[in-house]
């Protein structure tokens, strides 16, 4: 290959890395995954009409959610409600998968009893943008029925299983009343890298407005042991924690009060 051949390769190299670097730019997000990471063609959140995710909310008050996601076991939810309480905690969302909520309606009971934010996790552990638009709809409405019933409220936001969804999730998830919530703060409890690093993780990106993603599920076995310090010390930076539907309503109070 001559000279010249060589400088046309790598002229093109840098167009195709300015390419994909602009496709990030206009919109396409990488959504770390509970079971896998992938590339999640997302809608800037409160930018337009169509149904979106949210992954965090845009405000200057330093108020962040912690969301816990639930989808099989019984050994893990109990002390995380029991940090939660000692700690006082009185605001932060759980995601409920339907089938473990059923087998658990004591743990939910607890939730409720707690004042927690109910979301729903969807029925089936499975990716919903490889089904049908009716077959989402099914997963989506047999969770909220399941729900409904062992809470007595009806939810009104969801995290796919997975963190999984495309356009046409976001849409099903929209006509059936639903939000579907993200996260901008992975913990990284899902892969047990260590009670430090766990705290650190969310410490490191914690910020005004954050979604911060943890886990309840037994497969994450040191989520109780990081909370407590990370309660804290968000604490000790200012940070209120709130619940994610209390936070989007900061983020609308926020836009209103816009000149």
């Amino acid at each position: 290959m001559n000279l010249f051949m060589v400088l046309k390769a790598a002229q093109l190299k840098r167009f195709l890395i300015f390419t994909v670097a602009a496709a990030f730019a206009i919109g396409v997000f990488f959504v770390e995954k509970e079971e896998e990471s992938i590339f999640a063609d997302a809608v800037p959140t409160f930018s337009s009409d169509e149904p979106s995710a949210i992954y965090s909310v845009p405000t200057d008050k330093k108020k962040v959610a912690l969301t816990f996601d639930i989808s099989w076991g019984d050994k893990r939810p109990g002390p995380i409600l029991d940090v939660l309480k000692e700690k006082q905690v009185e605001k932060a969302t759980f995601f409920l998968s339907s089938p473990w909520a059923e087998n658990h309606p004591e743990i939910v009971q607890r939730i409720v009893d707690a004042g927690y934010e109910i979301g729903s996790h969807g029925h089936k552990h499975v990716n919903y943008s490889r089904l049908s638009d009716e077959e989402i709809r099914q997963q989506i409405a047999k969770a909220d029925q399941i729900l409904h019933e062992l809470t007595g409220v009806k939810p009104n936001l969801i995290r796919m299983p997975n963190g999984d969804f495309d356009k046409r999730v976001l849409r099903v998830a929209d006509s059936l009343g639903y939000t579907v919530i993200q996260w901008d703060t992975d913990s990284l409890d899902w892969m047990n890298p260590g009670v430090d690093r766990i705290i650190q993780r969310v410490l490191d990106k914690v910020h005004p407005g954050d979604i911060i993603l943890m886990h309840a599920s037994d497969s994450c076995k040191q989520t109780h042991e990081a909370l407590p310090v990370i309660i804290d010390r968000l604490r000790e930076q200012g940070y209120e924690l709130v619940t994610v539907s209390e936070l989007i309503a900061t983020a609308q109070i926020d836009t209103t009060e816009l000149p």
